[in-house]
């Protein structure tokens, strides 16, 4: 399954005093208002979808047309909305580099749900140059090329977001999945014991090890070729 990367954005609290300027007013209204569309957009993300129009007609700003892209994301209109990242992240107003890594790391994850992996890989290889330590970016960017069946590619991105993150239980099931097709099996089942280490009663991860399993036992019975 894949999931999309979760973008925060706190709302900056702003006492009353000589120091508040017109900018940092407007940057707390924008603050506000994105984290009203992207909470909208849970449960009805067309009026999200209008509300960003809306806001784009009152100015064409980077977060009225995050809110935008986001907003068809979430209507299921994935193309559209990682097209719409992706110029925001190409941008002269896209913000830093951190922002623009967001934004591409969201447009991969949409375009693996448009079932286009060779999209996502090239999305999130351009995310890399702006984050190249972010453990979710390496499994995200595994996930898209298990969708390719590029089975050694995958293994290795995971094997970056576990040195990165070593604690998080979907890279080793991730890589036990990739090491199983690539028929390093002693690999997988190593991966599957760090996965149930972390969480044993894990269901993908005891799916996993029963799959494992089983092909370690037909590679056992499997008749030996004379010559």
């Amino acid at each position: 399954m894949v999931f999309l990367s979760a973008l925060v954005y706190a709302v900056a609290t702003l006492s009353p005093s000589a120091q508040t300027t017109t900018a940092d007013l407007i940057m707390a209204d924008e603050q506000s208002r994105l984290n009203a569309c992207l909470t909208k957009q849970e449960d009805d993300p067309e009026d999200a979808y209008e509300d960003g129009l809306a806001w784009l007609n009152e100015g064409n700003r980077p977060a009225a047309r995050y809110c935008t892209a986001t907003s068809l994301i979430a209507l299921g209109q994935y193309v559209e909305g990682a097209d719409r990242l992706e110029a925001l992240a190409a941008a002269p107003d896209g913000g830093a580099g951190a922002d623009r890594a967001i934004y591409l790391t969201q447009a991969g994850n949409a375009w693996m749900l448009a079932q286009l992996p060779q999209e996502a890989v090239i999305t999130l290889t351009d995310a890399m140059k702006f984050d190249d330590e972010d453990a979710a970016l390496y499994q995200d960017r595994a996930r898209a090329y298990l969708m390719l069946d590029s089975w050694s590619e995958a293994e290795s991105d995971l094997d970056q977001a576990i040195a990165r993150q070593p604690g998080d239980i979907q890279s080793y099931i991730l890589r036990g999945e990739a090491r199983l097709r690539q028929d390093k099996l002693d690999a997988a089942m190593e991966d599957v014991l760090q996965a149930r280490s972390i969480d044993e009663t894990d269901i993908d991860a005891l799916l996993l090890r029963g799959r494992v399993r089983e092909a370690i036992r037909l590679k056992d019975t499997a008749p030996v070729s004379l010559p």
